[in-house]
């Protein structure tokens, strides 16, 4: 809970952020080595990767533009400036930037979508490590043992057990790219590790969110996050069952 990690000169070395860094790395080299394994590009995960960071950023920071909108209007450079991001953003940002790059490159996005997939969880984990370490992204207040009080300038609220949610996600996003790496090994159908990444993200999101007490913007009775969620499970379902659900039925019987 400490995000101030430490200085080299002027420099501070800030826990969310090298958490950040690390996970990208982190990303990058997992995707790398399992694209050599499978006679894959590695320079195109590394493309892929630059991208995705970029426009993930900005589409995280848009979305989070979206949610504190009266806050933008009021004072846009305070909301533009602040450390907010929403995650969901930048997955989507990401993912879009990283088809329109294999469009223009002609590689098959779903062969590319299933390789990184692990990846882009792997990353997730470390990202909400730095999280837990800036105190964003917490928890409501709790009484059992396993609450974490975050000190004085923390972003969450100082001198209270918190529910740690950050934790708890960073282990269920690490907990998915074990899972989609086992699955990968014995998946025939390209892009079925995608859509499972999508499925279980979804719903171990969906359900997180009834954890957490920051302040984070709703949509009816759910959270932004919720909402988004609710539609990428429903749509990881069609995508991973659509052969199921479209296709045609045969009749064998012969005309008589």
């Amino acid at each position: 809970m400490k995000n101030d990690l430490f200085s080299i000169g002027p420099f501070t070395i800030h826990g969310y952020g090298l958490m950040i860094a690390l996970g990208i790395l982190a990303c990058i080299a997992l995707g790398m080595y399992r694209a050599r394994k499978r006679n894959m590009s590695d320079e195109a995960v590394l493309d892929i990767a630059i991208f995705g960071v970029l426009f993930g950023f900005l589409g995280a920071k848009a979305l989070y533009v979206i949610v504190e909108f009266p806050d933008f209007l009021k004072d846009p450079m305070s909301v533009l400036g602040s450390e907010g991001f929403v995650v969901y953003g930048g997955i989507i940002t990401g993912v879009l930037a990283a088809m329109i790059y294999c469009r223009i490159k002609h590689l098959k996005f779903l062969e590319y979508f299933d390789l990184l997939a692990p990846s882009v969880a792997l990353a997730q984990g470390f990202g909400r490590i730095g999280c837990f370490l800036a105190g964003c992204c917490y928890g409501r207040e709790t009484n059992a043992f396993w609450g974490i009080t975050f000190p004085e300038g923390s972003l969450a609220p100082a001198g209270v057990k918190l529910i740690p949610t950050q934790l708890l996600s960073s282990a269920g996003d690490f907990l998915i790219m074990f899972l989609l790496l086992a699955y990968s090994k014995h998946n025939k159908k390209t892009g079925n590790v995608g859509f499972l990444y999508m499925l279980l993200y979804g719903v171990g999101r969906f359900l997180l969110e009834f954890l957490r007490s920051d302040d984070r913007g709703a949509v009816g009775i759910f959270s932004t996050s919720q909402f988004i969620s609710i539609g990428i499970v429903l749509l990881a379902l069609i995508l991973f069952f659509k052969d199921k659900l479209f296709s045609k039925k045969t009749d064998n019987t012969p005309e008589a």
